[in-house]
């Protein structure tokens, strides 16, 4: 006589599979909903903005403990590199803008809006 379905042995195998496809997914499912909760709010300002600018020169000056002379130095230091940063990211745009088409430009300018700080 043949056995009932219900009662053949596990595969472990399958077993094994199953566990940790359930655990990846519970997994993705928990972060999406931090993501979504808005969890990360303390995110850095991003380096090129303003925000960043200011958070990073008050770093310098905290720990490297800047006389008020140093710190004016590097303030004018850090602003020339911040407006260099400025021109290599206009003149790469550029370039890059200068061998796409005009559908490509569209998206590639959508691309650059889904990259900007929220």
């Amino acid at each position: 006589m043949e056995r009932p379905a219900a009662s053949r042995p596990w595969n472990p195998k399958a077993a094994c599979a199953a566990a940790l496809t359930l655990v990846f997914l519970v997994g993705a499912a928990a972060g999406a909903l931090v993501m979504d909760f808005k969890v990360h709010r303390n995110r850095i300002p991003a380096f090129e903005t303003a925000a960043g600018k200011t958070l990073y020169f008050e770093r310098m000056q905290r720990e490297l403990d800047l006389t008020p002379q140093q710190s004016e130095q590097m303030q004018s230091v850090l602003n020339d590199f911040w407006q260099y940063y400025r021109t290599v990211l206009s003149d790469g745009k550029q370039r890059v803008e200068s061998i796409l088409t005009d559908e490509q430009r569209v998206k590639f300018e959508k691309i650059l809006q889904q990259q900007l700080p929220k």
